[in-house]
């Protein structure tokens, strides 16, 4: 598992509902302000992170820690976890051979997420999922 060095930002889809509503959690249980949230969908995001190539995370999520270094699908989703103390099973998911399992479903879960949010919540796409409108890059009002 990666050393954290916080604070970890998450580069998410704010237009899928499923993704929203995971930062949504997330942010609600940061009480210790380890998290930054950036939807990169944002009207400034490109401007405020010019290193972060949006089809690519669009394709997978994109966790970017305070030292610079980056961490990519699974990998964000259990640091971030992590950060807020909670879903520690998810640490299963890194070990070496399971691994290479769920990144594969991960990666399909990435590509189909609209449909699978369609599938479980009746809605593909938002226009503006509600996430984080009231605040600034880093989940803070």
């Amino acid at each position: 598992m990666h050393k954290m060095r916080y604070p970890l930002t998450l580069f998410f889809d704010g237009t899928c509902p499923l993704c929203a509503a995971e930062m949504r959690q997330l942010r609600a249980l940061d009480t210790a302000g380890r998290l930054c949230f950036a939807d990169i969908y944002d009207e400034d995001f490109v401007a405020r992170y010019p290193h972060i190539d949006v089809s690519e995370a669009d394709r997978y999520l994109h966790g970017e820690f305070a030292d610079g270094s980056m961490i990519y699908g699974l990998d964000v989703t259990c640091c971030a976890w992590r950060a807020v103390g909670r879903k520690p099973w998810l640490v299963i998911l890194r070990w070496p051979l399971i691994r290479w399992f769920a990144d594969i479903a991960y990666r399909l879960f990435a590509r189909n997420r609209y449909a699978i949010s369609y599938l479980l919540v009746g809605e593909r796409r938002c226009e503006r999922c509600d996430t984080f409108t009231d605040v600034d890059s880093c989940g803070r009002r």
